[in-house]
């Protein structure tokens, strides 16, 4: 009974350390080709949140229009930021402009077509959306994406800047 309890509080420990990791550092690139540094993400001292996505992934895809539907709104309401990384392969890499124009997102995209990023954060399929508070620490994970779990999304941004 004592190992079970043993091993269920590390466990629970674990996730909890884990649940506040800092950012990896990973070398991505942004549309327009400049570098960008994984672990310097910011958003000024306020929350921010990371959406991998494919532009072959369609509830990526309607993840990424329900938020932009509301992403003046978060931004006003918040200061949110949202960097959306691209998982595409490097063969694929030109679609995602096309993408992101045509659907009208106003994110941050970044570029990770070797899966440097979503691997160095153990992420194994997509969406899956993270939350990262002022101090650059991730707070929040999720995988998958159902209609309606943006307000979800919202909520937990609203709860770290009371």
């Amino acid at each position: 009974m004592k190992k079970k309890l043993f091993t269920t509080v590390c466990l629970a420990l674990s996730s909890i350390l884990m649940s506040y990791a800092q950012l990896p550092q990973t070398i991505l690139k942004d549309m327009n080709g400049r570098t960008v540094q994984t672990d310097t993400l910011n958003n000024g001292g306020k929350p921010f949140i990371i959406d991998f996505f494919a532009t072959w992934c369609k509830p990526c895809n309607r993840e990424l229009d329900a938020i932009a539907e509301v992403y003046d709104e978060w931004r006003e309401d918040t200061g949110v930021k949202i960097y959306a990384v691209s998982i595409d392969q490097a063969q694929n890499i030109n679609k995602v402009k096309p993408l992101v124009d045509n659907h009208g997102w106003e994110y941050d995209v970044l570029l990770d077509p070797n899966s440097d990023f979503k691997r160095a954060l153990g992420i194994q399929m997509i969406p899956y959306v993270l939350i990262v508070d002022g101090h650059g620490k991730i707070v929040y994970k999720h995988n998958g994406y159902t209609d309606g779990a943006e307000t979800e999304l919202i909520e937990k941004v609203r709860e770290l800047i009371k």
